[in-house]
Formats: structure tokens, C-alpha cells, sequence
């Protein structure tokens, strides 16, 4: 892996301004002199600037607040603006409606019964929440008595999880992490009544974020 490529990566991942600094100490090598590696990302730094200052780039690496970030060129701040306002709005799961959820995505397709057995606790409030949100839907019925309804995941899950399909969904102790690292908010009405710190959302980037412009 390049430099630049490393350099690139850190500037486009990060939420706010990057420094020389902080650049340097990411990619030093460790045989390597500090003051020699901030000399080289300095000018690693100017190559992609003048980069994407090109007339063919959407984005920009501008120098903001000491630092360096990506952004949308101002010429393209309205149809960036627009896409931003054409998103849905957020979903936000409560705890038990998440755990219902990775339930039906480990074990799809699968029944409301065997998602109780799983959980230890009665999840039929929830599923209404997670059909009204599309990110589950029937897939028939079982062959037993009484002919339960099959639920699986759907295609928005997928978007929302950034996955190419089921086969890629990580372990469950994947899972748990991602859940711990990239939820939070408050409950939506559930059924199930939780305390608010229990509770968890699934978030799409506001018109801000999405321009992520200074």
C-alpha cells in the first residue's frame, strides 16, 4: 500500500480535520525519523490536493482549522444538498427490536416461536416494528402445525448494514461489536418497555454529513 493511498484513506475517514501530525504519526514506519516522514506526507499532502483541486474531482482536500479534510466543491453543494434531503430518515431500533432482528438475519428463515425460544421472550410486538421499517418480510410459511409465518431480511437491511448479501454477514461477536460501535439514540415506541440507555438506532447521515462540507 502507498503512502498516498494511506494518506488519502485517513483524510477521506476522518470526521474532522486531520494535521500533518497526526498524518506523520499514522503512517511512520518504525525505522523511520518522524521529521523525515512529516517532510514526505507534506508533500504527499500537496500532490493530492492539487489532485482533486482538478476541474474532473467533485471533492476537495481543503486545509480547515490547522488540519486537512474532504469535501464537496462549493460548486456542487445543491445537488449534493438535494441527494442529502432525498434519504430516508432514520430508523431507530430499540434494544429488543435489534435482537430480534439479528435473530432473523442468523436464522432466516424463521419464525416468530423460534425467535422467542432463542430470545427467551415473547418478540411478536417487535416484528410489526421491523415490517413497518422493511427490514424483514415473509417468506412463506413452515410445514407445521398451525403453519407459522417464515420471516426473513430484506434488501433495505442489506443498504443499511452494507452488505452485498447475507453471506457476508460477520460473527456474531462481530456483530455485537458493530451494534456497540455504530448505534445509539432512544427508543421508538416500542411494545417492549426499556430503559432509554438500552436503547439503540440505525442512522442514515444528516444533509450536513452528507456534504461534508466546511
Amino acid at each position: 500500500m502507498s503512502l498516498k493511498s494511506k494518506i488519502e484513506a485517513i483524510i477521506y475517514a476522518a470526521e474532522t480535520p486531520v494535521t500533518l501530525d497526526q498524518i506523520a504519526q499514522l503512517v511512520k514506519e518504525p525505522s523511520s525519523d518522524l521529521a523525515e516522514t512529516k517532510l514526505l506526507v507534506r508533500a504527499v499532502l500537496e500532490e493530492l490536493v492539487a489532485q482533486y483541486g482538478a476541474e474532473a474531482h467533485g471533492i476537495e482536500i481543503r486545509q480547515v482549522a490547522g488540519g486537512y479534510r474532504m469535501s464537496t466543491k462549493p460548486e456542487h453543494h445543491d445537488v449534493v444538498r438535494a441527494y442529502a434531503k432525498s434519504l430516508k430518515p432514520p430508523v431507530r431500533l430499540s434494544l429488543p427490536a435489534l435482537e430480534t432482528l439479528a435473530v432473523i438475519a442468523y436464522k432466516q428463515p424463521v419464525t416468530v416461536p423460534e425467535i422467542a425460544e432463542i430470545r427467551g421472550v415473547d418478540s411478536s410486538g417487535v416484528i410489526g416494528t421491523l415490517l413497518d421499517r422493511k427490514l424483514i418480510t415473509t417468506a412463506g410459511r413452515k410445514a407445521v402445525i398451525g403453519r407459522p409465518i417464515l420471516y426473513k431480511t430484506t434488501k433495505d437491511f442489506l443498504l443499511r448494514f452494507g452488505l452485498k448479501d447475507v453471506s457476508e454477514l460477520p460473527s456474531m461477536e462481530e456483530f455485537e461489536k458493530l451494534v456497540a460501535a455504530s448505534f445509539q439514540g432512544d427508543p421508538l415506541g416500542q411494545p417492549e418497555s426499556i430503559p432509554e440507555a438500552e436503547s439503540v438506532s440505525v442512522t442514515v447521515p444528516s444533509a450536513e454529513s452528507q456534504e461534508k462540507a466546511s
